[in-house]
């Protein structure tokens, strides 16, 4: 009796040759997949990194202009002189001074005869105004405005007082004194504060309200210009 023998056939070296360059194929296929994903990984991670070192180092203004350029789109800002002379325009009354005082004013009626006390009728009143300046810049015409490229010069309008008030609401009389023979005048006190109003309007021109106007609207239009991408800004 012969013991059992392995009845399968032993395999040939032609079998062996054929599957040795498959199981190589593959290997070398799982390892280029591993350097393409460990690329993709290595700049994913460095362009994080960068980003965040960007974030830091120069805020939101350097992220901005990174976002702009990834995606493309430019500013584009009109500065003809159309444009100019609109933008200003829509400005129209621009009040840049307001000048308040506080002032006691006084009225009085008297008779050429008779002493005040008798005919006399005198009045005291605190008097709280307010003088408002700017420039009206509907009067802006097209040539009073020269563009050059990034520079622009203006003549611009002088400077005009709008209104001057008297605040009813913090104005008083202080104190009134009427003579014995003769009746409170009614208008007194009305033509007080018109002279209150005539003295405040004074007062704001000698402190040069003016002026302070014109300089005020020099440096809003200037900004204004300045955001509308002009560089240079000069006025006549």
């Amino acid at each position: 009796m012969h013991p059992d023998l392995d009845a399968r056939p032993p395999q040939s070296s032609d079998e062996s040759a054929r599957s040795s360059p498959r199981s190589s194929a593959a290997s070398r296929f799982a390892l280029v997949i591993g350097l393409v994903v460990g690329l993709c990984f290595g700049v994913l991670a460095i362009g994080v990194v960068g980003w965040t070192m960007v974030s830091h180092s120069s805020g939101r203004a350097a992220l901005s202009r990174m976002w702009s350029a990834v995606t493309g789109r430019t500013l584009s800002i009109d500065v003809s002189q159309p444009t100019v002379v609109d933008r200003i325009q829509r400005l129209q009354r621009l009040e840049t001074v307001v000048y308040t005082m506080d002032k006691i004013v006084t009225g009085a009626k008297e008779n050429s005869i008779l002493p005040d006390f008798l005919a006399g009728d005198r009045l005291l009143m605190m008097v709280h105004g307010e003088v408002v300046a700017g420039i009206d810049f509907s009067s802006l015409k097209a040539g009073d405005v020269k563009v050059n490229g990034k520079e622009v010069r203006l003549h611009l309008p002088a400077a005009q007082v709008f209104s001057t008030r008297i605040d009813s609401e913090k104005t008083r009389v202080y104190s009134r004194q009427t003579g014995l023979l003769v009746p409170t005048d009614p208008n007194l006190e009305t033509q007080v504060r018109q002279e209150a109003e005539r003295q405040l309007y004074a007062a704001a021109l000698a402190d040069g309200i003016l002026r302070t106007a014109q300089q005020n609207a020099t440096s809003t239009i200037t900004s204004l210009l300045q955001g509308l991408g002009f560089e240079k800004v000069e006025f006549e």
